[in-house]
C-alpha cells in the first residue's frame, strides 16, 4: 500500500535533514576550521540581532506585568507580581518568545542567503575552486546560532525583567532593590537550568534548518522566497517541537 503523498514528501524531507545534520557533526570536527567566518557569523546572528531581540523583550516584561496585575489585585496577592512576571519570564516565555523572533529573523536570513547563493551557482563554483562550501557556509553558520541565541535569551530575559519592572511602577511604587530582590528570591537552580540547556537545541535546530532549506534551494528567485519562508515555518515548529519535549525531560527529572 503507497503512502499518501504529502506523508511519503513529510518522511523524505525528515531523512533529508536527518542525514543534513549527520554529514554536519562529520564536518565540524574534520579541519580545515573557518574560525574567521564562524566569529563573523556570530557577529552577524548574535550582535545584529540584539535590537530587534532587545526590544522584543522590553514590550514582552512590560506587557505581562500589565495583564497579571488586575488578576493579582482581584485575589490580593499583588505583592507577588515580580516573582510570578520573573518565573513566566526564564522558564517559558522568554526562550520560546526569543526563538521564534530568532528563527524569524536569523532563519529567513540564512535560508535566502544560501539560497540565492545556490540558484546563482556560486556554491558550485567554491567546490570546483577547492573550497569546502559546506564547511565555509554550513558549519559556521549552525554553531554561530547555536552559542548566540542563548546569549540573546539571557540578555532578553533581563531586559524583560527590567521592562516588568517599570511596568510595575506604572501603577504602584516599588523600589529597584526591592523588586529585583523579590525576583531572585523566587527563582532557583531549576528554573535557570532547564530553560538555557533548551535554547542551544532552538538555535541548532534554526541553524541546520535555515541552512538546509537554503543549500538545498532550487527553481531561481521563487525558490529562494521559498527557502526563507519554509525554514521559518519549520524551525519554528521545531522550536515547539523540542520545548514539548524539553518539559516533559524536566517534569520527569523532577525540576518542575
Amino acid at each position: 500500500m503507497a503512502l499518501p503523498v504529502k506523508t511519503a514528501q513529510f518522511l523524505e524531507e525528515t531523512g533529508n535533514i536527518a542525514r543534513f545534520t549527520g554529514r554536519f557533526f562529520t564536518q565540524w570536527f574534520r579541519p580545515r576550521y573557518e574560525v574567521a567566518e564562524f566569529f563573523r557569523q556570530c557577529y552577524i546572528i548574535g550582535y545584529r540581532s540584539l535590537p530587534l531581540i532587545g526590544l522584543t523583550g522590553f514590550i514582552m516584561g512590560l506587557v505581562l506585568t500589565m495583564q497579571l496585575r488586575p488578576s493579582l489585585v482581584e485575589y490580593g496577592v499583588e505583592s507577588q507580581l515580580p516573582a510570578m512576571v520573573a518565573i513566566s519570564i526564564v522558564r517559558e516565555i522568554g526562550p520560546v518568545i526569543t526563538a521564534l523572533i530568532f528563527a524569524g529573523k536569523v532563519g529567513s536570513s540564512i535560508g535566502a542567503e544560501l539560497g540565492s547563493m545556490k540558484v546563482t551557482e556560486q556554491i558550485d563554483a567554491m567546490e570546483v575552486s577547492g573550497t569546502n562550501p559546506f564547511k565555509y557556509l554550513v558549519v559556521t553558520r549552525v554553531l554561530a546560532a547555536t552559542l548566540m541565541l542563548p546569549i540573546l535569551i539571557m540578555l532578553s530575559d533581563a531586559i524583560s525583567l527590567y521592562g516588568s519592572y517599570l511596568g510595575v511602577n506604572i501603577r504602584g511604587i516599588v523600589s529597584f532593590r526591592l523588586f529585583w530582590t523579590q525576583v531572585f528570591d523566587n527563582l532557583s537552580f531549576s528554573d535557570v537550568l532547564p530553560a538555557f540547556i533548551k535554547s542551544f537545541f532552538f538555535g541548532f535546530a534554526v541553524g541546520i534548518v535555515g541552512t538546509f532549506k537554503g543549500y538545498h534551494s532550487s527553481k531561481g528567485t521563487e525558490g529562494v522566497g521559498r527557502s526563507a519562508n519554509s525554514a521559518v515555518v519549520v524551525s519554528s515548529i521545531l522550536i515547539f517541537v523540542i520545548d514539548l519535549i524539553a518539559v516533559q525531560i524536566t517534569d520527569l527529572f523532577g525540576f518542575n
